[in-house]
Formats: structure tokens, C-alpha cells, sequence
């Protein structure tokens, strides 16, 4: 087996690696349950990782709580920011181990909940 074949064997099993994890999260978000939590906005300490919230929440299966990266386009501004009366929510899935995966944000006012369209 030459070095090329050596490569394309690798790019195909990380290409395989890659689809199951993928093929793991999609299963686990249309058969486990979603609901939606507030969240409490926290300060990003690695702006590395490129433009995200982290939002504290109590996760709802034991109460304990959680820090989520929810990741945002660039063209977005800071959805963490709300006028008062606002509230900031999560809507995550519910795996059976590990802490809730986020879906997507709204943002709860006075007349009900507004999803944030990104």
C-alpha cells in the first residue's frame, strides 16, 4: 500500500468518524425530548473559539448548572443583550448523558416569546 492509498484510507475513516458523530446528534434531536430554559448571559473568556454567548442554565433534568457555547454568525449582534423586561431563553435537546445541547434562542417579552432568527 502506497503513501496515497495510506491517505485516502485515513481521510475516509475520519470522514466515517465525523458522519457518525453527526448521525449520533441528529438522532438524538428528533427522538430525545426539547424544551426551552432561561438563560443568564456569561462573558466569553476564549475569543479563539470565534463569535459565541455562553448562557448559564439550570439544566432541567437535575437542576444543576450549566455552561453552553451557543455559537452566532458574525453579522449578528450580541443576542445576550436585552432591553429590560426581556429574558433570554435556550431551547435545547435532552440527551441521556451530558449536559443539554442547544438548538436555538428567543428572546421572552411581555406578549410572548419571539424565536431570534439566525
Amino acid at each position: 500500500m502506497n503513501a496515497a492509498m495510506k491517505g485516502l484510507l485515513l481521510a475516509g475513516l475520519h470522514l466515517g468518524i465525523v458522519a457518525a458523530l453527526g448521525g449520533k446528534l441528529l438522532l438524538d434531536r428528533a427522538q430525545r425530548p426539547r424544551v426551552w430554559v432561561k438563560a443568564a448571559p456569561v462573558d466569553p473568556d476564549l475569543p479563539i473559539r470565534g463569535r459565541y454567548v455562553r448562557l448559564r442554565v439550570d439544566s432541567p433534568q437535575d437542576g444543576s448548572p450549566q455552561i453552553l457555547a451557543y455559537f452566532i454568525p458574525e453579522h449578528v449582534p450580541d443576542p445576550s443583550r436585552r432591553a429590560p423586561g426581556e429574558e433570554l431563553w435556550v431551547e435545547v435537546t435532552l440527551p441521556r448523558r451530558g449536559p443539554p445541547r442547544p438548538i436555538r434562542l428567543a428572546v421572552k417579552k411581555p406578549g410572548g416569546f419571539t424565536v431570534l432568527p439566525f
